[in-house]
């Protein structure tokens, strides 16, 4: 019988909280955590690594939902600064989460690569302001999140020293906006 209070979502919360303090997210860790012994977590999840899957399917559907909330209702140059911030905030204030979010999908888990998908089809909607469609739209959500990726992993290892840090990234997002409406002048 699974202990009282304990279950996937629960062990899978406290998985989270375990990333985003940068501790290693392992089934003793968890289990030390939760005041069980690792074996009574098998009863929830099915080891280490479907663990780490569950966490980042979460992480996957948390950062879409919270990139769709940012964007609703907007296009073009509103749409991508949303976007944009939404992004950063969310990655900065889960680091843990965010580092889940990096790989692609395994394509054997139905739930994963639909949260995959569910996070790059609000950036396909903010790009269609734009007209990018197919291989376009491809190519500039790549865009866009290297450059977001970039970003957000420089500043959680301190690497910007310099003041100013917000007109910096003001100036990123401008910089996409400007690239991205002028796409099809860009010649490959």
């Amino acid at each position: 019988m699974p202990r009282a209070g304990l279950s996937e979502d629960r062990v899978v919360e406290e998985a989270e909280q375990l990333a985003d303090e940068g501790r290693p997210v392992t089934l003793a860790a968890l289990a030390l955590r939760l005041g069980v012994q690792a074996p009574s977590l098998y009863k929830h999840v099915a080891g280490a690594d479907a663990l780490q899957q569950l966490v980042a399917t979460r992480a996957k559907n948390e950062l879409a939902d919270v990139l769709a909330r940012a964007t609703v209702g907007k296009a073009r140059a509103d749409a991508v600064d949303a976007l944009a911030r939404a992004y950063r905030e969310w990655a900065i204030a889960h680091p843990g989460r965010y580092a889940t979010t990096l790989r692609a999908p395994r394509m054997d888990d139905a739930a994963e690569v639909a949260a995959s998908n569910r996070a790059v089809q609000v950036t396909f909607d903010a790009l269609a302001g734009y007209g990018l469609e197919g291989d376009d739209a491809i190519d500039a959500t790549r865009f866009i999140r290297s450059t977001l990726h970039g970003f957000v992993t420089l500043k959680a290892a301190g690497a910007f020293e310099l003041p100013d840090l917000d007109r910096s990234f003001a100036r990123m997002v401008a910089a996409l906006q400007q690239s991205l409406a002028n796409w099809n002048a860009v010649t490959i």
